[in-house]
């Protein structure tokens, strides 16, 4: 196992992920991240998108859909605080399209006591997870 490291993918709800990995890629703050075993220590904001988890010894990648959170990377750990997170395989492709044309209308048709913030996050929350479903088709 030296050719690994640990990740853990967890949400308030839940923990969605947890097991050894030799990759781990995600959408940070500035960029997309990845990561090997015996990474620099890193703590950084990620952005809605998927985090693609290379699983040794699996031919497939394991997918998780996170609406944005904190990343916390150390030589021998990497560990996902996530605001929402999803299994790959539990993304809703008619939710996340119906969640990205209320978005739309929300800033379309604003009304008295309108959160234009929370409108834009969502909106950009429900394109991050028809972009990760389009990802994840892509590589089956």
């Amino acid at each position: 196992m030296a050719h690994t490291i640990h990740v853990d993918v967890v949400s308030a709800e839940e923990k969605i992920f947890s097991g050894e990995a030799t990759f781990v890629a995600l959408p940070g703050e500035s960029g997309e991240l990845g990561i090997y075993p015996k990474h620099t220590p890193l703590i950084t904001r990620i952005k809605p998108g998927a985090v693609r988890i290379k699983v040794e010894g699996l031919a497939e990648d394991e997918f998780v859909f996170v609406a944005g959170g904190i990343l916390e990377v150390q030589p021998n750990s990497v560990t996902v605080l996530a605001d929402t997170a999803i299994r790959g395989a539990d993304l809703d492709e008619a939710k996340a399209a119906e969640a990205k044309k209320l978005a739309e209308e929300a800033l379309v048709n604003r009304e008295a006591g309108f959160d234009y913030a929370k409108a834009q996050a969502e909106l950009a929350s429900a394109i991050a997870q028809l972009a990760a479903i389009s990802k994840l088709r892509s590589k089956h």
